[in-house]
């Protein structure tokens, strides 16, 4: 083990399709940086719109940042990527809805891009959050 990183890779979420972890946290104070969640629920189903891969995306740094300690009021910037320039209004809308409660919302980013490792991907989002 590094005492300066801890892996964090939770149970319950898909697991990360290579050499990674979904997250890595730094001591107490330091960081916790995500790496990017696909819209791919852990029983491997994908939902065919945004809006249903945005929200296992989000449930998944929900995860990710729980085991680091973290929670959504902790993260400091989001970013995200979409394939269809017309799907921003509904990532917009979840990633909205999932900082409703949190009172100082994170820088974030939305880029387009041509596409992921499987074609019904359609959005992935990171995190970076502080961790107490």
């Amino acid at each position: 083990m590094d005492d300066h990183k801890t892996a964090l890779t939770p149970t319950g979420i898909a697991p990360p399709f290579g050499a990674y972890s979904h997250g890595i946290a730094v001591p107490p104070g330091g960081l916790i940086v995500t790496s990017g969640q696909l819209g791919l629920a852990a029983d491997g189903t994908c939902p065919p719109d945004v809006t249903g891969q945005a929200e296992i995306c989000l449930a998944a740094i929900d995860a990710i940042l729980a085991e680091g300690g973290a929670t959504r009021a902790d993260v400091l910037r989001l970013n995200a990527y979409v394939t269809r320039r017309d799907d921003f209004p509904a990532w917009m809308a979840a990633r909205d809805a999932w900082l409703a409660d949190v009172v100082v919302k994170p820088a974030s980013t939305l880029m387009i891009v041509t596409g992921f490792t499987r074609p019904d991907f359609l959005v992935e989002v990171e995190a970076l959050a502080r961790r107490p």
